[in-house]
């Protein structure tokens, strides 16, 4: 029986739009979808070189830029790069993290997490969700986090964005469940990527957990849960037990909870 995620119109391949592609999750998103037979149009802040040879490997045609999403120049050298193709998966992967106290921070460390995270995944999805509800399909995969369910303390940027991205997802969701375009979101919990070095968190508690999830698995949650057309997945059972105690636990625990995996110098006694 032919998959209908495979499906595709006349002898083109579909083509898939991934962001934060270079490692981690965007990486393993990127090889699915390769795997799948898509060709791939990929983006990232990091080079892509050694991503675009692996996933070539697979036997996609892949083409990839290197940019900074967090600008509008960034989005525009990337919708450069897609021209006039259609887009029948975008993998809105893209975002970092910072670690340390908001007042401690450099501004401009934080508006660019907040351009990264929100605006670039907004003009993102605006360019392509309007050209999938043109052509009538297309399937958005947005990747939050379960940050996002609780107050951020050390992290409070980051945790605040994530929020953003995670309730998006759901409302133009809901805004577009009358047509055949599908928005998913994937909510991991702490994943064993480049996050926490990028983001200065080695020296916390969480950052030095040796339970993270796999990268791989935890896309292939969001790849599995984006082809059912699901609204939503939280990656790994801890971290769904653990979405469900937040949903019941008040903020101010939660944030209490939060300080002591994420304040500078929290691992002290070591990772776990």
């Amino acid at each position: 029986m032919t998959d209908p995620f495979r499906a595709h119109r006349g002898a083109a391949r579909p083509t898939a739009l991934v962001t934060g592609a270079s490692s981690g999750i965007g990486y393993e998103l990127a090889r699915l979808l390769a795997e799948d037979g898509y060709d791939l149009i990929l983006a990232a802040d990091e080079d892509l070189s050694d991503a675009r040879e692996g996933l070539e490997a697979v036997g996609a045609n892949v083409e990839a830029v290197q940019v900074d999403l967090a600008t509008e120049a960034g989005i525009a050298a990337l919708w450069a790069l897609v021209g006039e193709r259609p887009i029948d998966v975008l993998a809105a992967n893209a975002g970092h993290g910072l670690g340390g106290a908001f007042l401690d921070q450099d501004l401009a460390d934080i508006l660019h997490v907040v351009n990264t995270n929100i605006t670039g995944t907004l003009r993102l999805a605006y360019l392509t969700g309007r050209r999938m509800r043109q052509r009538g399909e297309g399937r958005i995969l947005f990747t939050g986090s379960i940050a996002g369910l609780m107050p951020g303390s050390f992290q409070a940027v980051y945790n605040g964005s994530k929020a953003f991205v995670d309730s998006f997802s759901f409302a133009l969701r809901n805004e577009l469940e009358d047509s055949d375009v599908t928005v998913t979101v994937l909510m991991p919990g702490p994943t064993d990527t480049d996050f926490f070095r990028r983001a200065g968190m080695i020296d916390t508690k969480v950052g030095q957990d040796a339970h993270k999830m796999d990268p791989a698995e935890v896309a292939l949650q969001g790849y599995e849960a984006l082809k059912r057309g699901a609204g939503d997945v939280v990656a790994g059972l801890g971290n769904r037990l653990q979405a469900a105690v937040a949903a019941v636990t008040p903020q101010t625990m939660l944030a209490e909870q939060h300080r002591r995996m994420a304040e500078p110098g929290s691992d002290e006694d070591g990772p776990g």
